[in-house]
């Protein structure tokens, strides 16, 4: 039997429906899973019940857990009858199921059991899988008529709660019918009638075509046709050859030829003291790779992987050296030669070749002592064995030690978990400051690694400070910071004493997925820093000034680590709140072509470039090509898809760690960003990228990508109700974040991302995760506001043709036009009915007009919608400076200046807009008494007149009025437009 079980943990209950006629009733909840059933106790007359019980149920076949539900359903125990009334059920299914360590409480709104029941209220579970041999299963219950409910005994019992039932005529009360196993230890939330109630709550034509956007044509997106692994791409589809389909399907096949050195023994011994220093060298032609070596060790193991691209083969001889460290370099131990032809060839999902034991040779082929393991064969990029090997592409012909290994390898990542943590700092009692003379100025500073907020200083003279301030921050799993809390006397300019702290672990705090109400706690401050993390001296203590706080993790939020606009993943942290994949991203990252060279190497200029590409939380990274300026990758990576208004981004980068390179940091050579909502779902997009760059001297091409996209969907109907769907999660709406707080948070959240991944092996350097993830996007840029303005005023230009159009047909310049507009309209108004009929089939033809138009090409760099092709030296300095300023006085003056000059013309649009929302408040204001009283009778007229005269015969009038010939018309505005520009506004009031 499977050692897996469910375990189920039942919180309690909110605003159940009463259906005994007295306002409330005896609930009880009844689980059901894998043809298992567990029940709580009954709660007498309660509307808002607390169980905090906990069940576990055996899963019989965990590869059948995703088919198996949990139901859970609440009823009313009638004692008149001795029956049971449902009120309502819940029920999940496997995405709900998590691990423990995951699980959170959830809150989920009971459904009907059938279509003429009622049901009202939620339900609070914490649902979560386990494979703890220690953990029994409950005890089902045993077969009952489904009307009689037993009757509950709570019992405490070695300080954990269980629970018994008594069934009908049962004799002994000692009979056990059912036990409720305790749940593992955990800080416990109290879910009351209170706590389980919310909390506060806190001038260009439209370019319907993105795609044809003008730019040059050395920047613009080129398609391709390459024979890849599935065959040759044309116009997106697959046209089969008569080479086999393989996995990597987006790439074009690459042949390697791999040389897995195993182990070694009895090796023979050149060194007059028996000891030897073993190493292994690979030689096929010009190039070779080396092994780590062994001190005084005959029996070496070394299983290190080595990989020859097949072009660059020009030897039918493979030749396998055993070397001694401490002898001459010309020197060996023996040797392995293996002829070329005979290599087999292995294709996965074939299994590993087995390694075979040679016997070492001398250099006139006569076998001696010692034997060497190996195991070669030929293979693809989809050998497993391929991303840690190492690739003879990494090195120059000749030259086995110019690169480490650890910095060339393609490697997966994947960022941490990120926490919003809600701090909520009350007040503090019995403080002791060190000086009793004065109230302190009392403050608290709140940290969290290098995040630190302080909360506003208080005086108070009872020593109870109350400041009732709340603070985010973002914490990354596994937890490896404290929550610090420091409370803090501002005892004068530039002297702060600290009065008391405390330290909290991160994962003893309450996780949240929803704005239920989390407990506030006091915490005893100490002293010092290590008599905080002492809990065994807190102890001793009699007495301690305290601080209460409220903490928890919030789960529900997403936590922004990337540029809203260009989110790879809007799921929130906790994992039950996630909902399936609606389908699955591939990218083959095929080759770049025409790179500019990053650095000097032997006099001439080098490029040793590796791709980065992210999706959600998986970043991939593929291998360093050393010295190449055309170099070929030929790596595909998978993603799951959960939301289509996602972005899925690749970098290009040059690696710094390779010598010939100046600079410490890796260089950026360009990105491409992908919207996964533009692409077809099974169409293939094959493409050459331009890789621009915007440097100080203006934007650059520094080379060509080559990708293959395929977007395939698993479920049409979950993907097409996406769009129905809030953006980002529940949280971001019930209790949303200001737009300051998602700036910091977003900025610490990158901070903490590329932390993490600069610890990986290799590591994924700091200046890659910025980039990557746009973390300067918030930085003030001249070019940037133009370019933004002008889509604005693109937006908009639709409306203001329109209104162009509208006033040709009122000044009569094409009269035809204008007398059909004149039937239009008056047929419209005759029949109203068919207005919003008319709107929406013209937009349908629109629509329907625009799909032979519809773009082929998925959206990428765009100079001309940047403003990039047309920006001045000056303005591309100043984006580029750092944050302050580093420039001269004269220079930053000059910038201010035309700073405030675009500011001047923003502060005048914005006066314009609200005198004119002023004139419209000052009709009814009696601001001009005059003008008010003009605007009051003609009020009365109109309601008198509209009141006699029918609807449609106002509205004809009023519309043949404004589209009247020019000769009936005045040079001067009409009277209307007069009377309210003369209307007062509040300008005179200003400063």
């Amino acid at each position: 039997m499977s050692s897996l079980k469910l375990g189920v943990e039942v919180v309690g209950a909110h605003d159940l429906l009463a259906k005994d006629g007295q306002g409330s009733f005896c609930p009880f909840v009844e689980l059901e899973f894998d043809g298992q059933r567990c029940r709580t106790t009954t709660k007498e007359k309660d509307l808002s019940p607390v169980w905090n019980e906990s069940f576990y149920f055996n899963v019989s076949d965990p590869n059948k857990l995703s088919s198996l539900p949990l139901e859970a359903f609440v009823y009313n125990h009638n004692k008149a009858n001795n029956a049971k009334t449902c009120l309502g059920k819940v029920r999940l299914t496997a995405p709900s199921f998590v691990n423990y360590s995951d699980a959170v409480v959830l809150h989920y709104p009971l459904e009907k059991r059938s279509i003429l029941s009622r049901a009202k209220g939620e339900l609070g579970l914490k649902v979560f899988v386990t494979d703890d041999p220690t953990i029994k299963p409950s005890n089902p219950l045993p077969a009952m008529d489904p009307d009689v409910v037993p009757k509950s005994i709570p019992k405490e019992k070695n300080g954990k709660r269980h629970t018994f039932f008594l069934l009908p005529n049962a004799k002994q009360p000692q009979q056990q019918q059912q036990k409720v196993t305790p749940a593992p230890p955990q800080q416990q939330m109290n879910y009351g009638v209170h706590e389980m109630k919310s909390g506060p709550q806190a001038s260009k034509a439209v370019n319907m075509f993105p795609g044809s956007s003008s730019q040059p044509f050395d920047y613009a997106l080129k398609e391709t046709s390459p024979f890849l692994g599935g065959g040759r791409i044309v116009g997106g589809r697959v046209i089969r050859g008569d080479r086999p389909t393989s996995t990597y399907d987006l790439v074009e096949q690459m042949r390697f030829l791999f040389i897995r050195v195993v182990k070694a023994r009895d090796l023979p011994s050149k060194d007059a003291t028996g000891s030897l220093d073993p190493y292994v060298e690979v030689k096929v032609g010009n190039y070779k790779g080396i092994t780590k070596h062994y001190e005084k060790k005959q029996n070496p193991e070394w299983n290190q992987v080595f990989a020859f691209s097949r072009e660059t083969v020009q030897s039918s001889v493979l030749e396998v050296v055993v070397k001694d460290k401490a002898l001459v370099k010309d020197d060996s131990v023996g040797f392995v030669r293996i002829d070329l032809h005979e290599v087999p060839t292995r294709v996965p999902p074939d299994s590993p070749l087995a390694p075979e034991w040679y016997r070492l040779e001398d250099k006139k082929g006569e076998k001696k002592k010692g034997e060497l393991m190996l195991a070669v064969w030929y293979g693809t990029q989809a050998d497993e064995a391929f991303p840690d090997a190492w690739h003879s592409d990494a090195i120059a012909p000749g030259d086995s030690t110019s690169v480490s290994p650890t910095y060339i390898r393609s490697k997966v990542y994947h960022s941490p978990r990120l926490w919003y943590v809600r701090v909520n700092v009350i007040e503090a009692q019995d403080l002791v400051p060190a000086d009793k003379s004065r109230f302190p100025d009392a403050y608290v500073k709140v940290q969290i690694g290098n995040q630190i907020l302080k909360t506003k200083p208080v005086q108070t003279r009872n020593m109870n400070p109350i400041w009732n301030e709340e603070f985010m921050f973002v914490a990354a799993e596994p937890f490896e910071d404290h929550l610090t809390f420091t409370v803090e006397d501002h005892a004068g300019p530039n002297k702060d004493e600290t009065i008391g702290r405390t330290v909290i672990a991160l994962n003893s705090i309450d996780r949240r997925a929803d704005d239920r109400f989390v407990r506030t706690r006091w915490y005893n401050l100490e002293k010092s820093l290590s008599d905080a993390m002492d809990s065994d001296r807190a102890k001793k203590d009699k007495f301690h000034s305290r601080l209460h706080v409220c903490v928890c993790l919030d789960g529900g939020y997403h936590v922004l680590d990337e540029s809203t606009q260009y989110s790879s993943d809007l799921r929130p942290t906790a994992k039950q709140l996630w909902k399936s994949s609606i389908g699955v991203l591939e990218l083959g990252i095929l080759n770049a072509d025409g790179l500019q060279p990053m650095k000097t190497r032997d006099g001439k200029g080098a490029s040793d470039t590796y791709c980065v590409a992210k999706y959600g939380h998986k970043w991939v990274r593929t291998r360093t090509i050393v010295n190449s300026l055309n170099p070929k990758y030929n790596e595909q990576y998978t993603w799951e898809v959960y939301d289509t208004a996602t972005v899925l981004t690749v970098g290009v980068f040059d690696n710094s760690q390779i010598g010939g390179s100046d600079n410490t940091r890796d260089n950026k050579i360009g990105k491409v960003r992908i919207r996964i909502s533009t692409l077809e779902t099974g169409r293939v997009y094959t493409h050459c990228y331009p890789l621009l760059v915007l440097h100080p001297s203006g934007v650059k091409k520094l080379g060509e990508l080559h990708l293959a996209i395929r977007f395939s969907s698993t479920s049409m109907v979950n993907m097409m109700s996406q769009y129905s769907r809030p953006l980002l999660p529940k949280m971001h709406y019930k209790r949303p974040l200001s737009v300051i707080q998602q700036d910091i948070l977003r900025h610490q959240a990158v901070n903490i991302v590329a932390a993490r991944l600069g610890r990986a092996e290799p590591p994924l350097r700091r200046e890659v995760v910025e980039y990557m993830s746009d973390a300067n996007a918030h930085l003030w840029s001249m070019r940037r506001s133009k370019a933004n303005f002008l889509r604005l005023t693109s937006v908009f230009s639709g409306l203001f043709s329109a209104g162009k159009w509208f006033g040709e047909v009122c000044t009569w310049k094409n009269p035809i036009t204008t007398v059909l507009v004149h039937i239009l309209f008056a047929m419209l108004v005759c029949f109203p009915e068919l207005i919003l009929p008319t709107v929406f089939l013209y937009l349908f033809l629109i629509g329907v007009w625009n799909y032979r138009y519809r773009p082929r090409y998925p959206p990428h760099m765009n100079t001309s919608l940047s403003c990039a092709d047309a920006v001045s030296p000056d303005e591309l300095d100043e984006e580029f400076e750092s944050f302050p300023a580093s420039k001269s006085s004269d220079i930053v003056r000059m910038r201010y200046d035309r700073l405030r000059s675009v500011a001047g013309r923003i502060q005048t649009v914005v006066d314009d807009i609200a005198t004119q929302g002023e004139r419209l408040q000052a009709l009814l204001s009696w601001r001009d008494p005059r003008a008010t009283t003009i605007f009051v009778l003609l009020c009365l007229v109109a309601a008198i007149v509209l009141y006699v005269t029918p609807f449609q015969m106002i509205a004809l009038l009023a519309g043949f009025y404004v589209m009247r010939h020019p000769r009936f018309r005045h040079k001067t505005p009409s009277a209307p437009i007069n009377f309210f520009r003369r209307l007062p506004a509040r300008t005179d009031s200003m400063l």
